[in-house]
C-alpha cells in the first residue's frame, strides 16, 4: 500500500514538473509570437498604407492611369480600397496575418507554432500523468480543470492549423491566456493529487466535465475572435469615414494584418454555433448525474443556475444572428456576455458561492 502511494506521489510530482516545463516553453512561444508581430509590422503592409495615405493627401489632379505618364514619367493608378463590408458579401480582403507578409515575420511565426506544439505535448503529458497518479479523470478540482481546459484550448487551435485554417492570428492571445491560466492554477488553485469525494465517483464525471471543458475551450476561441471583430470593425469604420478620426499607427499596424471584420465575425459564429449543442448536452448530462448523485435532476444550485444562464446568453446570441438589426456588433456583445457567464460559472461560483458543487474546494 505504501509502495502504491509512493508511486502515485512520484507521478504527481512528475505531472507538476511537466506542467512547469510546459509553462517555460509556452513563454518562449509567447516571445516568438511577439517577434512575429513586431517584424510583421515592418512589412509591405505598413509601407503600402503609408504610400496610399500620402497619395490621398496629395493635390487632386488629372486621374492617373497605370502606365500612363506625364512628360514620360509613369504614375501608378491608385487602387480602389473597399473598407466596410456590405451585409451578405465579403468586399474587404483579409489581412496578411501576424507575419505581415514578411519572411522574417513568417519565420518567427513558424518557430512560435513549433514551440507551441512542444509546450502542448509537455502540457498534455502533465495532465495525463496527473490522471495516472490517482487513476481517475484529471478534472476533479479547479487546478485540474484549469490545466486540462488550457490543454484542450491549445489542442483545438493546433487542430485548426493542421486543417490548414488561417488562424495563426489567434496564437498570441491564446498563448498569453494559457500562461495566465496555468500561472493562476499552479499558484492559487493548486490542489495536491488525491482521490475524490464519493459523489464524484461516476462515469458521468468523464462525460459531463469533459464536455464542459471542450465546450469552454471552443467558446474561448469564439470569444477571442468576437473581441477582435469589434476592434477590426471599428477600424474599418474609421477608414470608411475619411472625414472622421483615423486610426493611429499602432492600431493600423496590428489591425490591418487581421482577417476582415466579416471573416472574424463568421469564424466566431461558426465556432459558437457548432459548440452550442455540446454545451446543451453538458447541461443535460449534469442533470442526469445530479439525479444519480442527489436524487433530483434540477435543484437551482448556483452552478446549475449559471450554466443555464450561460446557455440562455448563447441562445440569445444565435437568435440575434438571425434577427434583422441585431447582427454584427450587437450580437457580438451578446457573445462576449455569454463567455463572461461561462467564466463566472467556473471561477465566481466555485470560489465565492457555496453550493452542492463546492465539495472539491478549489
Amino acid at each position: 500500500m505504501n509502495i502504491a502511494a509512493a508511486a502515485n506521489e512520484t507521478l504527481a510530482h512528475n505531472s507538476n514538473l511537466l506542467v512547469y516545463s510546459a509553462m517555460a516553453v509556452y513563454t518562449l512561444a509567447f516571445l516568438a509570437h511577439m517577434a512575429e508581430w513586431v517584424f510583421g509590422s515592418r512589412s509591405k503592409v505598413g509601407r503600402t498604407a503609408a504610400a496610399l495615405t500620402a497619395q490621398a493627401k496629395a493635390p487632386a489632379t488629372v486621374p492617373a492611369r497605370s502606365g500612363a505618364a506625364a512628360g514620360g514619367t509613369a504614375v501608378l493608378e491608385r487602387p480602389t480600397v473597399v473598407t466596410k463590408s456590405v451585409p451578405g458579401s465579403r468586399d474587404v480582403p483579409d489581412g496578411p496575418g501576424a507575419a505581415g507578409g514578411t519572411e522574417k515575420g513568417d519565420l518567427y511565426g513558424r518557430i512560435a507554432i513549433s514551440l507551441t506544439v512542444l509546450a502542448w505535448a509537455l502540457h498534455v503529458g502533465g495532465v495525463l500523468t496527473r490522471a495516472l497518479s490517482v487513476e481517475r479523470a484529471p478534472w476533479g478540482n479547479m487546478y485540474e480543470f484549469s490545466t486540462t481546459f488550457a490543454a484542450v484550448a491549445v489542442g483545438l487551435y493546433l487542430l485548426l492549423l493542421a486543417l490548414r485554417k488561417k488562424v495563426r492570428w489567434i496564437g498570441l492571445p491564446l498563448v498569453t491566456t494559457v500562461l495566465l491560466d496555468l500561472g493562476l492554477a499552479v499558484s492559487v488553485l493548486y490542489t495536491a493529487s488525491d482521490q475524490l469525494v464519493p459523489a464524484l465517483h461516476s462515469y458521468w464525471l468523464w462525460i459531463h466535465v469533459s464536455c464542459a471543458i471542450i465546450s469552454g475551450a471552443a467558446l474561448y476561441l469564439g470569444a477571442v475572435s468576437t473581441l477582435l471583430f469589434l476592434f477590426r470593425d471599428n477600424y474599418e469604420g474609421k477608414l470608411a469615414d475619411p472625414a472622421g478620426k483615423q486610426p493611429g499607427t499602432f492600431a493600423t499596424s496590428v489591425l490591418d494584418r487581421l482577417p476582415s471584420a466579416a471573416s472574424l465575425d463568421k469564424f466566431a459564429y461558426r465556432v459558437n454555433a457548432t459548440v452550442f449543442p455540446l454545451w446543451t448536452f453538458t447541461i443535460i448530462a449534469g442533470a442526469i448525474w445530479a439525479e444519480a448523485a442527489w436524487g433530483r435532476y434540477w435543484g437551482w444550485d448556483p452552478k446549475e443556475v449559471w450554466a443555464f444562464i450561460t446557455w440562455v446568453a448563447y441562445a440569445c446570441y444565435l437568435h440575434a444572428r438571425a434577427t434583422a438589426g441585431w447582427k454584427g456588433r450587437k450580437a457580438a456583445y451578446l457573445g462576449l456576455i455569454g463567455f463572461a457567464c461561462y467564466l463566472f460559472n467556473y471561477y465566481g461560483v466555485n470560489i465565492f458561492v457555496t453550493g452542492l458543487h463546492s465539495y472539491a474546494g478549489v
